[in-house]
């Protein structure tokens, strides 16, 4: 474990270093990484930073109403609604790695947008070392990292926590003061959704996704997941009503890990079981089939994509 008060002094140095006198780009999603390399940023830069969320029509439920509540204190945050744009690129895409660069390129679009709007220089972002270690392998590449187009129109790209695990991040976040909803928060993968569906993105795939996970974070919180989430894996035969129907298949997975280099599939009580998949089934009458997913990583990864 990194001594994190020295951590924080000397990353704020170094970005303060970095960046100088011009203006900066923070790519926010909200998670617990980019949102501690925005309170590093902004302690090193002040005003100089504009943070920027894309609301991809691929996020959590709530999650552009919650981006805005809690860092509505930074003055210079952007908004920025992008669905439509992200959707139509992902429109006939199936191969996962495929989506992770359409996505990773629309997000550098949208910054590169900003920048130039406000002649910005640089990026930061919320990259850590297991995206490092996974992109740099042949495990999957991140959007932010492996997924990044060749052509990127910054002078530099900042990523203080480069050589971070996740469990380090949040020991940072705490030592920021960071609130417990974003400090304490379970992972949620940069590509959204996407990853957590099988084959193209479709607007009924993402409704079905969204309120599954949402179940699925709620239901499965007195179990301390490192990560818990639903996927829309496919299609069975089901019984609605008196009706037989070819609906969705949503598989929940809630694993413990530290870092996310591995991790075990949870033990999950029955009555756990059967609640969700009620409240999923009922969610949306296309939901055919609930099931758990009780492999480890490896021989899995965490995400379906």
């Amino acid at each position: 474990m990194v001594d994190v008060e020295q951590f924080v002094d000397e990353k704020i140095d170094e970005i303060g270093d970095a960046i100088g006198d011009a203006e900066a780009v923070i790519a926010l999603s909200g998670g617990v990484d980019s949102s501690t390399a925005a309170a590093l940023a902004y302690e090193a830069v002040g005003d100089q930073l504009h943070p920027v969320y894309v609301d991809t029509g691929l996020m959590r439920k709530g999650e552009t109403e919650q981006i805005r509540e809690t860092f509505d204190y930074m003055d210079s945050l952007r908004i920025v609604d992008a669905k439509d744009r992200f959707l139509d690129e992902l429109s006939g895409v199936t191969d996962p790695e495929e989506k992770r660069h359409v996505i990773g390129e629309q997000f550098i679009r949208e910054f590169e947008t900003v920048a130039d709007e406000v002649d910005a220089d640089y990026l930061v972002q919320g990259t850590i070392y297991p995206d490092r270690i996974e992109s740099e392998g042949t495990i999957k590449s991140h959007h932010n990292v492996g997924g990044l187009p060749e052509r990127i129109d910054f002078e530099g790209i900042v990523e203080p926590m480069r050589d971070l695990y996740k469990d380090e991040v949040r020991e940072v976040a705490r030592e920021l003061a960071l609130e417990e909803i974003i400090s304490e928060r379970m992972p949620f993968p940069g590509p959204g959704l996407a990853v957590r569906i099988i084959g193209e993105v479709t607007e009924e795939k993402l409704e079905v996704a969204r309120e599954a996970n949402h179940v699925v974070e709620e239901e499965l919180a007195e179990y301390d997941p490192w990560q818990a989430l639903a996927a829309v894996i496919g299609k069975a035969t089901g019984v609605k009503g008196d009706n037989r129907v070819h609906g969705w298949v949503v598989a929940v997975r809630s694993v413990d890990s530290r870092d996310g280099m591995t991790a075990r599939a949870q033990e999950i009580d029955w009555e756990t079981l059967q609640r969700i998949q009620s409240r999923i089934t009922g969610s949306h009458e296309n939901v055919a089939r609930v099931v758990y997913d009780v492999t480890h990583k490896p021989p899995a990864t965490i995400e379906y994509e």
